[in-house]
């Protein structure tokens, strides 16, 4: 879910950035039926979210998140992860973050016969609202975890965070956990 660290972690190959996004659209073992370098994206994607998930200022993060979010803390600091990336892109990257997204998209259209239709849709959607750059606004982080808490099976009303994402109480002990980690 955290689809701008994961273009940005791709690097500059369009296909690998490709693939980057599309790690959490293609499930299972892959067949020689990608083109190798998205296939590298997909694979780097992979690797990526395996060492998040080991790391141990990680791993302290989802346990500062509301309870009620357990089963989906991951996707909760995904986003907030994408939150702070977009806010602070120029210490990442020289090229702006709107030339960035829009290069992205337009390289994908080129290969759109290896996105999967739901891949598809999300980037088509994506593109269209400048998702990932909107990325920057906290009420658009806290729309997207309701969103998100709304479409789960068993759906979660409240916030997932209790002291450092968008309208929670601010100054708590680990109001600064995941800046001063990530």
């Amino acid at each position: 879910m955290n689809y701008l660290a994961h273009l940005l972690l791709s690097g500059p190959d369009p296909r690998w950035r490709l693939g980057g996004l599309l790690g959490d659209f293609v499930k299972g073992p892959l067949d020689d039926n990608w083109p190798m370098d998205i296939a590298r994206g997909i694979r780097l994607h992979r690797r990526i979210d395996a060492s998040t998930d080991a790391h141990p200022a990680y791993r302290d993060a989802l346990t500062q998140l509301d309870p009620s979010w357990r089963r989906y803390a991951g996707i909760a600091l995904d986003i907030w992860f994408d939150h702070l990336l977009a806010l602070n892109w120029q210490q990442w990257h020289s090229e702006d973050l709107d030339d960035f997204c829009n290069g992205c998209w337009r390289d994908f259209h080129s290969d759109s016969r290896y996105i999967p239709p739901r891949a598809k849709v999300f980037i088509e959607r994506a593109e269209q609202i400048r998702l990932l750059q909107s990325y920057r606004e906290e009420q658009v982080i806290a729309f997207t975890l309701k969103r998100v808490g709304q479409r789960l099976r068993r759906p979660v009303a409240r916030s997932p965070c209790r002291n450092y994402c968008p309208n929670s109480k601010p100054g708590g002990k680990n109001s600064k956990t995941i800046s001063t980690h990530y």
